[in-house]
């Protein structure tokens, strides 16, 4: 899989993290035992014991440690086998892969590279469920379809008018115009205006306005979004720059997405979204996340129908658009850091 590996990916929901007991999940075709340890601090190792093999995931925290529930070798958490019963002696090679973990925007984050370079500076800034100033819902997906067509989704928005139609009630301005693409040092930034617009099914008004939509979406694979309806005029205003979200009169909401590479062919989608408190209440919440899911749904059917089509394919190519300028974008990024990695 031609991902970058310095990175640090989403595994769970902090929530999915039960105290005292493992949670498993594969990242980049690595399976990992996740545990929150007595102390409140959490360990991921790889999900393999030494001994006979047996997944770590069926183990049992003891303390800070973790305990495999087939034969009883216990586990530090950076990996190093510290009890074997029956036995004094322990084999300097007992041990197992540690990787870095961050718990951070109500997501569990692990660092799937060079545990050196791990770097709690690149964690991206995404908005967790306890944010003081927004109303979230929250979810997650699996996919059978690798994760590098879930990011080339969320990277060209001209999908919109096609795909959802029935759920976002997107118009044709995100086929017909294109969007502002920015790179960044880690991704690329999307921002778009649509002028004398009544708006969509998550962005109503009973007036023409402006409506302002904007996303990072930084390396693995993660989007951050926000946006807000304006009087009409503040587009040109800005010169369709960046406007002052403060000055909103409506429709400001945020969504934090993460793609997570499971297998070659598999994937897990997190997401959440809600309005600001003061553009919203826990009734708007619910109305969005039923708007979101219908549009997931909406995603996944085509993107795994997409994924069968490339698989049944001898030799898939792709002939690319105006709008592939942000795939094509984040995918050299990609490339050129996985390059980087593999001292090629």
């Amino acid at each position: 899989m031609n991902y970058v590996r310095n990175a640090w990916y989403v595994a769970a929901w902090s929530e999915q993290i039960e105290d005292g007991k493992p949670f498993a999940i594969t990242i980049l075709d690595q399976p990992l035992a996740i545990y929150r340890g007595e102390s409140g601090a959490l360990a991921a190792l790889e999900d393999r014991c030494v001994h006979r093999l047996a997944p770590l995931s069926l183990g049992r925290c003891e303390g800070d440690r973790l305990r495999c529930m087939y034969h009883g070798l216990l586990f530090g958490p950076d990996g190093k086998v510290v009890e074997i019963p029956g036995q004094e002696s322990i084999p300097p090679q007992a041990r197992v892969r540690a990787y870095p973990t961050v718990e951070r925007h109500s997501w569990v984050w692990i660092w799937m590279g060079d545990p050196e370079l791990a770097d709690e500076a690149l964690v991206p800034p995404a908005v967790g469920l306890d944010h003081p100033d927004y109303i979230l819902g929250h979810g997650h997906l699996d996919y059978l379809a690798e994760a590098r067509l879930i990011n080339d989704n969320l990277l060209d928005f001209s999908h919109l008018t096609f795909v959802h139609t029935n759920s976002f009630g997107a118009g044709p301005e995100f086929a017909a115009t294109q969007a502002k693409i920015t790179p960044l040092d880690r991704g690329i930034r999307y921002e778009r205006w649509i002028e004398n617009s009544l708006g969509s099914s998550s962005r109503k008004s009973d007036v023409p306005m402006d409506s302002y939509m904007s996303y990072d979406f930084l390396i693995p694979g993660i989007l951050l979004m926000t946006g807000g309806i304006f009087p009409l005029g503040t587009a040109r205003a800005c010169d369709f720059g960046a406007p002052d979200i403060d000055r909103a009169t409506g429709g400001v909401t945020f969504t934090s997405q993460a793609v997570t590479p499971v297998t070659g062919k598999t994937s897990r989608y997190f997401f959440s979204w809600g309005p600001h408190r003061r553009h919203g209440d826990e009734a708007l919440r619910d109305m969005l996340m039923g708007i979101a899911g219908q549009a997931f749904d909406e995603d996944k059917v085509m993107i795994e129908a997409q994924q069968r089509v490339i698989d049944r394919t001898p030799d898939p190519r792709i002939m690319p658009t105006a709008h592939d300028k942000g795939v094509t974008m984040f995918n050299r990024l990609v490339e050129r850091l996985a390059k980087a990695e593999a001292g090629t």
